[in-house]
């Protein structure tokens, strides 16, 4: 994987035909997560989180195996929405996949979450203290007013019943889309967007802004004790950049600055693993992005373009890839089921 994201790095830097104004990426979302349980998960976030369940299938077959790289595949596939935007659970019945690591950081390179957005802090804590859910951090911490871009915002971290890392954020009026201002009586209100930690920003930058073009929305250096016990990593110091499409949350790029040592991706790692998270990137030129030089060249894990007539997942057509850290992509049409 490693050679691989250097072969990508270079490339990169000697193309960038897709970048254009009107970028191929037309929405980010929904955003997946492999789950030991999804009866159990989809409990959690629709009791806890008030999120909505959507649809709910049983994949299995050539086509999802080639899509996803599991071999051989029966998963069952939930869908949840929240505000505009929608998360996608799979607990793979066959093969079962590895548990998550007990000691996941924030800085390891196969970390990611989702930030969903509410409209009181104190409330919000409250629903989550009173679900017994693990924390991440100590407790929500205020971003300081030192720090322009962030001051104000609140956040805390905790786990879902699988250990994944899970973010509460509240925007403060002036900071993130206008549209959470206007919650009206809702506590939980959507996703802003999806982090992941990266080992180089300029790097992933030249995969997501350079290759698929996505827009750089914002960036910050975040360091200091709230920081810290926002992460649970002593001495944190992050470049934080985000990037969006014209639809969707965003992805949050997180390089930890310090502490160094921050754990790679496992080059085994699949889909079926519960360390696995998956981001759709929703294009009406799917053809053309799989013909893409840069992109020919990075780290595949479907083995090129797969049909899926029968649409279960709500399009027909997509393949699977990984970033220079190993995240995993999933490409897809912009096809309704």
């Amino acid at each position: 994987m490693r050679a691989l994201a250097g072969l990508l790095a270079a490339w990169l830097l000697l193309t960038g035909s897709l970048a254009q104004a009107d970028g191929p990426i037309a929405r980010v979302g929904p955003v997946g997560i492999t789950v030991s349980d999804v009866d159990r998960s989809a409990r959690f976030f629709e009791q806890v989180l008030d999120f909505e369940r959507v649809s709910e299938v049983e994949i299995a077959g050539a086509e999802h195996e080639r899509l996803a790289g599991v071999f051989p595949l029966r998963a069952r596939v939930v869908r949840l929405r929240l505000g505009e935007e929608e998360l996608e659970l799979s607990e793979y019945l066959a093969p079962r996949g590895r548990p998550m690591p007990a000691d996941s950081r924030g800085n390891d390179l196969w970390f990611q979450h989702v930030a969903i957005v509410v409209s009181d802090m104190t409330r919000a804590y409250a629903r989550l203290r009173a679900a017994d859910v693990e924390h991440a951090s100590s407790g929500p911490q205020r971003l300081p007013d030192w720090n322009p871009v962030a001051a104000g915002i609140e956040a805390f971290y905790f786990r879902d019943p699988d250990g994944h890392f899970l973010e509460v954020i509240h925007f403060p009026v002036g900071k993130g889309d206008p549209r959470w201002q206007r919650g009206g009586d809702r506590l939980f209100l959507g996703i802003d967007h999806t982090a992941i930690t990266v080992a180089d920003t300029e790097t992933s930058l030249r995969f997501y802004r350079d290759v698929l073009g996505l827009t750089v929305a914002g960036t910050s250096e975040n360091h200091g004790s709230e920081q810290e016990h926002l992460n649970a990593v002593f001495g944190a110091r992050l470049r934080i950049t985000t990037l969006r499409a014209p639809r969707g949350p965003g992805i949050e790029l997180l390089e930890y600055l310090s502490p160094a040592g921050g754990r790679a991706r496992p080059t085994d790692a699949r889909a079926n693993d519960l360390l696995h998270w998956q981001t759709d990137l929703v294009t009406p030129r799917l053809a053309a992005l799989e013909r893409e030089p840069a992109l020919a060249r990075a780290s595949w894990i479907s083995p090129g373009r797969v049909a899926l007539p029968t649409g279960e997942l709500g399009f027909r057509e997509g393949w699977s890839i990984a970033d220079p850290d190993g995240h995993v992509l999933r490409l897809r049409d912009a096809k309704a089921r």
